[in-house]
């Protein structure tokens, strides 16, 4: 029980943590000047959208806060035997020295700063990258969306809402975690030797620290705070990942990035956030009474994905039994 404390306490006090305290204040003072300053609301109406009880409270919350508790409880449990960064990171190395026969060891000269800071923004943008891929993919495969669609179901949303995911989304995230960090260790390790390490602000990596600094945590807010559109080309803004929970059709599948907007770009789904845009967050409109309930939220999802499955494997026999019937008519 003490560990289980100590794993929910670090969750906001550590900086290295997407809701650490410092980047929840950050982003709400920003939310607040926003919303005052640039679309000139009145101070109780800003207050209201930053901290509404009928937000922090409904129905949609306190099951993100539920969510959130029963997934740090699972995956401490699991957390001994899953995959770590380090196995992966040694057999990729292993494989490289197998490949090329010797181990380079460039950068020798070069500056302290260089190799570092070589390292933080290769694991940067190799780190944003799988994450925009794997969330395309959790939208696109309907087995994975059964899954997906447990985040998309918050009918209000606070920084909280972020861990409001189904443990199989948990699971494809942590191995795309292992996969990012064993990749970007076993390369610089390899070819730059003991140089590679992360720029870090407070244990955190620069980047993340920036990113989370400036704002991230009112993506899962109702504060629609977006940038200039020439920054919106190259960044995700928090009011373009609320579009990407909308229930407005023309907005399905949009904003799949966390901090980069070029993935999207070059994949046709940016949407540019809408200083006068009127969201209703969900899957849907149409509100049901057991959306936020344990086994919508947990159960559910394994039947629908299975259903998918099933769906698909049907639909694939026919292509199998033309092309074998095709092969068959071929050798004769």
């Amino acid at each position: 029980m003490q560990e289980f404390l100590n794993n929910f306490t670090e969750t906001f006090t550590n900086p290295q943590k997407r809701v650490y305290w410092g980047y929840l204040a950050s982003g709400f003072t920003l939310g607040f000047l926003y919303l005052a300053m640039i679309k000139r609301d009145s101070i109780s109406s800003a207050l209201k959208q930053c901290f509404s009880p009928e937000i922090w409270f409904s129905r949609s919350a306190r099951a993100d806060y539920l969510v959130f508790l029963i997934n740090k409880f699972s995956f401490l449990l699991l957390a001994p035997v899953m995959l770590t960064q380090l196995t992966v990171a040694h057999f990729l190395f292993q494989q490289l020295y197998e490949i090329v026969g010797y181990r380079p060891m460039y950068g020798q000269h070069w500056p302290d700063w260089a190799i570092p800071l070589l390292f933080t923004l290769f694991y940067f943008l190799l780190d944003d990258f799988f994450r925009y891929y794997l969330h395309k993919l959790l939208h696109e495969i309907p087995a994975l969306w059964a899954f997906h669609k447990v985040h998309h179901s918050a009918r209000t949303m606070t920084p909280i809402t972020v861990f409001r995911a189904h443990p199989v989304e948990g699971l494809l995230f942590s191995l795309r975690t292992v996969c990012v960090q064993a990749i970007s260790i076993s390369v610089f390790v390899f070819f730059f030797g003991n140089k590679a390490d992360l720029m870090t602000v407070m244990g955190a990596s620069i980047f993340a620290f920036l990113f989370n600094l400036t704002g991230s945590n009112l993506r899962h807010s109702h504060v629609p705070l977006r940038y200039w559109p020439a920054v919106e080309k190259w960044l995700i803004s928090p009011a373009m990942h609320q579009i990407h929970h909308s229930t407005r059709p023309a907005h399905f599948d949009k904003n799949y990035g966390v901090v980069i907007a070029l993935w999207d770009r070059i994949g046709g789904t940016l949407v540019h956030g809408n200083e006068a845009q009127d969201i209703h967050y969900g899957q849907s409109k149409t509100v049901k009474a057991d959306e936020h309930s344990l086994i919508t939220l947990y159960l559910v999802p394994f039947k629908e994905s299975a259903t998918a499955i099933i769906r698909f494997i049907k639909s694939s026999f026919p292509l199998i039994k033309k092309s074998s019937s095709a092969k068959i008519n071929s050798d004769l």
